[in-house]
């Protein structure tokens, strides 16, 4: 008589062995010595499931203290390993945190819209304009990166506490490889500087460097971010001084070989930015002011409260777009008159509209509102070309 071998599911996953006949008259005889064994299973192996449930829960207990604490399972050994193509997103989200994207963004707009004001007739915008300005943006963004990748450089411990989600400050980047960026990115921009050989451009390469230097470094007289004045001097020298002269400057005499003019568009620019860059100067550090007080730096939201400084602000803000109307007033072409009255009127109304929404007890509605304030500063450099 021919026999089969039936398996059946035991505890824990195991299985048993049990040796029946194959004939249908056995169908009866398999069916009783089937539900028998398992109910011998379930009775004597009670023991071992109660065994196996406490495993689970040990397991389970594991699982909640990691997820508590912060680990995901993929950090577990082994588990769920990275992809090549999540790699490459990982280290471009990274890269991309650490380039500080608004500055990256208010840099190249500076430098097209400057560049747009020496720009005198229709044949003016050639491929020798375009590649000019594009040795400007790629040179300055390169030196942005060093700029901003130093200063986070200085201010691990600091960005801990106010911008943890920094790749330094995170843990993401060594401090070997953010020296290596910066590095490597400062070479490269002077380097463009010294190929390109335009002087206005290499001045405005290497006074960036010192300043951003002086700026952020932990060096005896340097560190100039610990005092409030100097520090908003420093950034009102880059960013409203040398960012308007410096690329007009490159592309009017350098590529276009012309004599430097200082015209009423460019002092305007340079008037208007400095407004706006020490309103960047003093509101970047208002949402930032546990983290300030904790390691000593000085600033005047630390000095002062965060409310004065955010009304201080918002009123130079307002200020400047007054006296931008009244310059627009003053053009005498009406396209350049109805836009740029206009385009500040709107901005200003937006501005005092958004700051009343502000809720000052809040940091996330501040650094909210700060990122807004950057916006502002991108949609004045569509309207600076427009000055006549």
């Amino acid at each position: 008589m021919a026999f089969n071998i039936i398996s059946i599911v035991g505890p824990i996953g195991s299985f048993i062995g049990v040796q029946v006949p194959t004939c249908k008259s056995y169908n009866i005889i398999e069916k009783f010595s089937t539900l028998r064994i398992r109910r011998h299973i379930v009775n004597h192996h009670a023991r071992g499931n109660q065994e196996t449930s406490t495993v689970f829960q040990k397991s389970n207990t594991k699982f909640l203290v990691n997820a508590t604490s912060g680990h995901s399972l993929e950090s577990e050994p082994g588990a769920y390993p990275k992809t090549t193509w999540n790699s490459v997103k990982d280290a471009l989200d990274a890269f991309y945190r650490f380039s500080r994207p608004h500055t990256i963004i208010g840099t190249a707009l500076s430098i097209v819209s400057v560049s747009l004001l020496a720009v005198e007739k229709g044949s003016d915008v050639s491929s020798l304009f375009f590649i000019g300005v594009l040795e400007a943006v790629v040179a300055a963004l390169m030196m942005n990166i060093y700029v901003v990748g130093l200063n986070q450089l200085s201010d691990i411990e600091i960005d801990k506490v106010n911008k943890p989600y920094l790749p330094l400050a995170s843990g993401e980047y060594s401090t070997l490889t953010g020296i290596m960026i910066v590095t490597s990115f400062s070479i490269m921009s002077f380097w463009l500087g010294w190929i390109v050989g335009s002087r206005p451009l290499f001045w405005a390469l290497f006074i960036s460097f010192v300043l951003g230097t002086a700026y952020s470094i932990n060096l005896p007289l340097l560190r100039w971010k610990r005092f409030a004045l100097v520090a908003a001097m420093c950034i009102v020298a880059v960013r409203a001084v040398i960012v308007q002269f410096a690329f007009y400057l490159h592309i009017q005499t350098h590529v276009f070989s012309r004599p430097a003019i200082i015209s009423k568009p460019l002092i305007f620019a340079t008037a208007f930015m400095s407004f706006f860059s020490v309103v960047i100067a003093l509101f970047k550090d208002i949402p930032d002011i546990e983290g300030d007080k904790i390691f000593g730096i000085r600033s005047y939201t630390v000095r002062l409260g965060q409310e004065r400084v955010f009304w201080t602000c918002i009123s130079l803000l307002e200020m400047a777009y007054g006296v931008s109307i009244l310059v627009g007033a003053t053009s005498s072409y009406t396209w350049s008159k109805v836009i740029t009255v206009l385009g500040h009127s709107i901005l200003a109304s937006i501005l005092w509209i958004r700051a009343k929404s502000v809720d000052l007890k809040s940091n996330a509605e501040i650094t909210s509102c700060y990122m807004f304030i950057w916006k502002l500063f991108y949609a004045e450099y569509f309207l600076i070309p427009l000055i006549r």
